[in-house]
């Protein structure tokens, strides 16, 4: 007798074939058996008008930053997702040294928040495993933080000696474990990096198998001469290549993400290992200060906070706002999310333009009075094309991602809801409208995401299996969460294990973690 049976349930196996009716037995933390003849467990979970699918992978994802403090991940497990890959868009937790110990990387989180009492992927595994998490979590080393361990904030090129330790840190990361090395090319300290350091590093992660994730340079005007150059990089560097959140933001951009889609398809064709991921949401979610210029960004929050204070500078600044809004940005579609005290508090919810209407100011001063008055601050961009989205969602080259780092039900501010609701709302929404079938949307958030990341035993439903198992009703799973109220559960999702671990239970997550870190 196994230890547990799902039965009765339409198996869907996460490689886009068609499900068969069939009982999944667990044992041991492992899939020990699927059988269309019925088995028998100790414990048996109905899925009779159900769909039982491999737990959903997350390949992109900041929780890295999150989940010590939330380790429940309650937001993730009421979607159906069992795995989490952090150290995205260039932010990792680590490596940490004296010289970006306080700023944290410029990650945009708190180093208080955490107490980075760790050095490297060794020691922020330990620190994960210690706080028994909910879901599993793969780690990627990110650019940004390994160019701030050496470099700090500097606006220059590494001499010979530095590039070379901001190599060993990579080459570090790597022997502990890592999946994966990523860039942000639009964020502090990464965006001054020229294309030979970014070669070079991707070099050292390639030669031990890691995958090289990039939020490429430009994203708005010039996101095909970005994919190039993340394409072009990875010919150099020998590197298998993941394109992350794959779009063209700004009104006069759209239908830019196709035209890039199809350059990936081309270098595809001609040999490289090359693939994206996508969020299903026509905004974006990011800091306000990287809607600055980037001469701007040298040096941090403190350095940004500085120079406002001078008026020449300030008017440098404000002039590189006015040039990208109308043309790459639509201050109406930036939303303030999160804020902390300050002047402003009571404006998360609400646009630049509609601030600036309500205080009697342009749009371009509101970002420098917002700065100003509480430091960088989270905002969702409404600024892409439902056209874009739906057909990067339906390649057969984009996995199903969040961009997301939300793990509690509750919380304050106006956040983007695809931390609530990527998944089901790919799964749900998208498979009912008709852009994707249900096979091919789990394959998204299966086996596809797992297979980038390098993780062999997850994202498939198969004898030998990791029990990462959903149990779900098409029918019924919808993304709940909103813009205008995001702090909302997905529905629909019955059942989820997390290593054999029983974490939702009826539809209602359990509290019980069977999560833990994946080494490559």
């Amino acid at each position: 007798m196994h230890e547990l049976v799902i039965t009765g349930g339409t198996v869907l196996d996460g490689t886009g074939s068609p499900g068969r009716r069939a009982d999944v037995a667990i044992d041991d933390g492992r899939v020990t058996a699927i059988s269309s003849a019925p088995l028998t467990g100790r414990r048996m979970i109905s899925a009779r008008d159900r769909v039982v699918t491999p737990g959903f992978v997350d390949l992109h994802s900041h929780a890295d930053f999150t989940l010590p403090a939330s380790p429940g991940a309650v937001t993730q497990l009421a979607q159906g997702v069992t795995t989490l890959i952090g150290g995205n868009c260039g932010h990792s937790p680590f490596p940490l040294t004296a010289r970006n110990r306080d700023t944290g990387g410029f990650a945009g989180f708190d180093p208080a928040t955490l107490g980075w009492e760790w050095s490297d992927a060794a020691g922020y595994s330990e620190m994960i495993t210690s706080v028994r998490p909910g879901v599993n979590l793969g780690l990627q080393v990110g650019h940004n933080m390994v160019r701030s361990a050496v470099l700090g904030g500097s606006d220059r090129a590494p001499t010979p000696a530095e590039l070379a330790e901001m190599r060993d840190h990579v080459l570090t990361a790597a022997a502990q474990g890592v999946l994966g090395f990523s860039t942000g090319l639009i964020y502090p300290p990464g965006l001054f990096a020229e294309s030979g350091e970014v070669v070079e590093l991707v070099r050292a992660a390639a030669s031990r198998g890691l995958l090289y994730s990039t939020h490429v340079r430009n994203e708005t005007d010039r996101v095909i001469e970005a994919v190039t150059e993340a394409l072009e990089t990875a010919r150099a560097a020998g590197a298998r290549l993941q394109v992350s959140h794959l779009k063209s933001m700004g009104p006069g951009n759209h239908g830019l993400a196709r035209a890039a889609l199809e350059l990936i398809f081309s270098a595809r064709d001609s040999g490289l290992d090359v693939a994206c991921d996508v969020y299903p949401y026509t905004a974006s979610s990011t800091s306000l200060a990287s809607r600055l210029p980037a001469w701007a960004l040298e040096g941090g929050a403190p350095a940004v906070a500085q120079r406002l204070i001078d008026e020449e500078t300030r008017g440098r600044v404000l002039d590189g706002l006015r040039e990208r809004f109308g043309r790459d940005i639509d201050p109406a579609g930036i939303v303030l999310a999160e804020l902390g005290p300050g002047p402003f508090a009571e404006q998360a919810g609400r646009s630049l333009t509609e601030i600036g209407a309500a205080i009697g100011q342009p749009p371009e001063m509101v970002v420098l009075l917002v700065l100003a008055g509480h430091g960088d601050v989270a905002i969702v961009n409404h600024a892409m094309d439902e056209g874009d989205v739906r057909a990067v969602l339906s390649s057969p080259l984009a996995a199903v991602a969040s961009d997301g780092w939300i793990m509690d039900a509750a919380g304050a501010g106006h956040p983007h809801p695809r931390s609530f609701g990527t998944f089901a709302r790919a799964v749900g929404h998208y498979v009912r409208d008709g852009v994707l079938s249900l096979p091919e949307a789990v394959r998204k958030s299966t086996s596809l995401p797992a297979s980038r990341a390098g993780l062999v035993d997850r994202g498939r439903l198969a004898v030998g299996a990791a029990a990462d198992v959903v149990v779900l009703d098409p029918s019924r799973i919808v993304d709940k969460s909103t813009y205008e109220r995001p702090w909302q559960l997905a529905e629909g999702v019955d059942t989820v294990l997390v290593n054999g671990t029983v974490a939702v239970d009826g539809g209602e997550v359990t509290g019980s973690r069977g999560g833990r870190v994946l080494r490559r």
